[in-house]
């Protein structure tokens, strides 16, 4: 899978509440989780989403609280990839559980820059900034967690066997 696309880049610890604040958990609807996502650390966020579909970012994505709905609220708003220095675990979990690509790598997180066209391709585990012409190698994600994030994530991937199997 290649995604293609301008990087949106923000700091270190990113915790779920500014991804998406606790006054809005009250709702699973995607539509409404995206209409909010990341207002309290970037007012911009939602202009600049419509262009920009890759979040890059530094140290301990999504830290906080487990909430599934942080990654839910980034995927929903139309983000197809984060890359970052690193995670908080149940994020990262969340992420691949729900089909949002999350890759880790220090030195791409670093030398991408906000609106950089950024090309990844998570089947061989490269990103390139067709910006700058840098290439970061990365490890690909193994054959199942592809097959969740091609579902649209585990739910999805149950669903699609369980009709295969009736």
């Amino acid at each position: 899978m290649i995604i293609k696309d301008k990087a949106i880049k923000y700091g270190s610890n990113v915790d779920t509440d500014v991804i998406i604040p606790a006054r809005y958990l009250n709702t699973i609807n995607e539509k409404e989780l995206a209409a909010h996502c990341f207002e309290d650390l970037d007012k911009e966020f939602a202009e600049k989403v419509k262009e920009s579909k890759i979040v890059v970012a530094a140290d301990n994505f999504g830290c906080g609280s487990s909430r599934e709905h942080a990654p839910l609220a980034i995927k929903a708003s139309g983000v197809k990839l984060i890359i970052a220095k690193s995670y908080a675990r149940i994020f990262f979990r969340n992420a691949i559980n729900i089909g949002l690509p999350v890759i880790v790598n220090e030195q791409a997180a670093d030398d991408i820059s906000e609106g950089d066209t950024i090309e990844a391709d998570l089947d061989k585990g490269e990103i390139k900034n067709i910006s700058t012409g840098m290439v970061y190698l990365t490890k690909p994600f193994p054959e199942f967690i592809q097959t969740l994030i091609s579902k649209g994530g585990y739910v999805n991937y149950v669903k699609d066997k369980f009709d295969k199997e009736n």
